[in-house]
């Protein structure tokens, strides 16, 4: 196609629309940044977390989830995820414990993740970040906690059509740190800064070495529009495994049009979960948002609650 010619929209794609200036709408961005950390084994056994070995290479009974195994915690993996915390100015919290997420997927051989919920690991942190206008802001970081990173499913041919889907279990079980933004963030470009800012802070500490073409450090952004100068929240929707800075402000422009679209023809935003086609530039729903008590949280039996030493 000429550079003269016009694109054709995609049929999801919403009408061009102005979200900032003169918009009624006010932009709402919280970022959910994953990372995994840089430790030789996984988070509750002895395997080893070298990227790009053998399908299945790397498992054993306890990451595969085999009846009547147990897991053993990483102890470096906690000492990553207290020096990032001090890093960001959070609140280490002095009891912390793990909790079982209940959700089936393909990529889980357990059919719950060892996670953390009620007691995580750190708290009310903060996080400076540079604005290409040369300002700066101060981003709330809510919470940090640690769990066991998932599989990797390999779709035969496109995600929608593929006939089949391959499980490699190498990365189940791998240290995977959480960090969940507030919802301070104010548009695609802040949002885009301030995982450039995350990143540079994990890479200097050596805790995760920030390959997000690896999936080494990946994020989920929670994007809702609100009335301008209203207080109340709106709907928000989830963008899931995003993987790269560009990404991660092009998904959210388009989510911030197609919001703005919608709201602007007197259609109601529904709170779901939506993945991002890079190469047509646009998001899709994937399924309905899940609430926390969908996942059936409860205490890890098997482990015991930890207790950090304040000095």
């Amino acid at each position: 196609m000429s550079s003269g010619s016009a694109r054709r929209r995609t049929p999801e794609e919403p009408q061009a629309t102005t979200v900032r200036g003169e918009s009624k709408w006010d932009i709402v961005i919280g970022l959910e940044v994953h990372a995994q950390l840089t430790t030789r084994t996984k988070m509750f056994c002895g395997c080893p977390t070298t990227f790009g070995a053998p399908p299945n290479t790397q498992t054993c009974p306890v990451c595969q989830g085999m009846p009547g195994t147990l897991p053993v915690i990483n102890r470096r993996a906690i000492e990553y995820g207290v020096r990032t915390a001090l890093a960001f100015e959070c609140r280490v919290n002095a009891a912390c414990r793990f909790a079982r997420k209940h959700y089936y997927y393909p990529d889980m051989p357990k059919n719950f993740q060892i996670s953390q919920y009620e007691e995580p690991l750190a708290e009310e942190g903060r996080l400076e970040i540079d604005l290409p206008d040369g300002a700066s802001r101060t981003i709330g970081i809510q919470r940090l906690h640690l769990e066991e990173d998932v599989g990797k499913l390999v779709h035969e041919g496109d995600f929608a059509t593929a006939p089949a889907s391959l499980v490699d279990y190498n990365r189940a079980g791998v240290p995977l740190m959480e960090t969940v933004s507030r919802p301070d963030l104010r548009s695609p470009e802040e949002a885009a800064a301030y995982l450039k800012a995350f990143r540079a802070v994990l890479m200097a500490l050596g805790v995760c070495d920030g390959n997000m073409e690896e999936g080494s450090l990946r994020c989920d952004a929670n994007v809702s529009l609100r009335p301008r100068g209203a207080a109340e929240l709106g709907t928000k929707v989830e963008i899931k495994n995003l993987n790269s800075f560009r990404n991660v402000q092009r998904a959210l422009e388009f989510e911030v049009k197609r919001q703005a679209a919608a709201l602007d023809a007197g259609q109601r935003i529904v709170q779901e979960t939506r993945l991002f086609d890079a190469d047509r530039g646009a998001t899709r729903s994937m399924r309905s948002k899940e609430y926390a008590h969908d996942y059936r949280y409860f205490p890890e039996p098997d482990l015991v609650p930890l207790q950090t030493d304040p000095g």
